[in-house]
């Protein structure tokens, strides 16, 4: 099988050679070919392609997608997505429901829904992220859902429409450590994104939020990232490897070992997060399905141990 670099060849700006556990392979097979027909047909965003991630090919010939929501152009300019950044266009309330047909026609027992940042929205795209869910739920009563949301500028009422949705897990990616923020997420705020995952977890709801390595952080900053979440009642973390999309975005520091990634897993876990997904090439719905679960980290890893 081909195998291709996760991104774009950016050295003339990062002398960093990708180490060979960076690789991933060419997205082929029937069941990638039925992912991408239905994702054209709905005219759907999934953050699979607008994101650049690694793991497409993997997912999509598993079956699954991940959903982008509220179009494919974002309010805010963080310095490491590759998702485009500009003035979006009119929300399409007929969005929840084709997300919830493309679903059903997927058969996907577990679904994944993240959303652009919406700054421009007096509810931040809240009522459209309500409806999508219920949507959702409505069509396919049998399958679990996850919703990556924003931070809606910590507005509790647009938080609460979440909550009020029910999705069975809400994951809000703190993205790197405190110290960096400010340059990583340039119109977002460490210790916002910590009170949306507690008001979260305060409204009943399994949490779960993502870290990137690789960006210039120390490892002590790291696990006192992990604490911080584990402290705002966040149940799951995901924990990968930061990957340039371009040459406009943050160069890559570092490339984290697979051994340096095991590390912070079993940091996790002693802290006592309920599941810790760490490596490389983890992203934020690597392996979703298994986070809806709770306590079954816990059990994996102590059963490993």
């Amino acid at each position: 099988m081909i195998e291709l670099p996760v991104v774009p060849d950016v050295s003339a700006e990062n002398k960093l050679k990708k180490p060979n556990w960076l690789r991933v392979k060419l997205p082929i097979g029937e069941s990638y070919k039925h992912v991408r027909g239905l994702v054209d047909t709905h005219k759907l965003h999934t953050i699979c392609e607008s994101g650049n991630c690694p793991n497409m090919g993997e997912c999509w010939g598993a079956g699954t997608a991940t959903f982008m929501i509220l179009g494919n152009i974002c309010t805010r300019s963080c310095g490491f997505c590759a998702v485009a950044t500009g003035r979006p266009e009119a929300v399409d309330w007929d969005e929840p429901q084709r997300v919830a047909e493309a679903i059903h026609l997927m058969k996907v027992k577990h679904a994944v829904i993240t959303s652009v940042d919406r700054d421009e929205l007096k509810d931040g795209g809240s009522t459209i992220w309500h409806n999508t869910i219920k949507a959702v739920k409505a069509l396919n009563p049998n399958t679990t859902l996850e919703t990556l949301i924003p931070d809606f500028k910590g507005k509790k009422e647009d938080i609460q429409r979440i909550i009020d949705a029910a999705p069975e897990v809400v994951s809000h990616n703190i993205e790197t450590v405190e110290r960096l923020s400010r340059q990583v997420r340039i119109q977002a705020k460490y210790w916002r994104s910590m009170d949306v995952i507690r008001t979260l977890k305060e409204g009943g709801m399994r949490t779960k939020s993502g870290i990137m390595l690789g960006l210039g952080e120390t490892k002590e900053e790291v696990v006192q990232t992990l604490k911080d979440l584990f402290n705002a009642g966040c149940d799951v973390v995901t924990i990968g490897q930061y990957l340039q999309p371009s040459k406009k975005h943050l160069p890559v520091q570092r490339f984290v070992h697979p051994d340096e990634f095991a590390e912070y897993r079993e940091v996790g876990y002693s802290l006592g997060l309920d599941y810790v997904e760490s490596g490389p090439l983890v992203r934020s719905s690597y392996h979703s399905e298994k986070h809806v679960i709770a306590g079954l980290g816990q059990k994996e890893w102590k059963k490993q141990d």
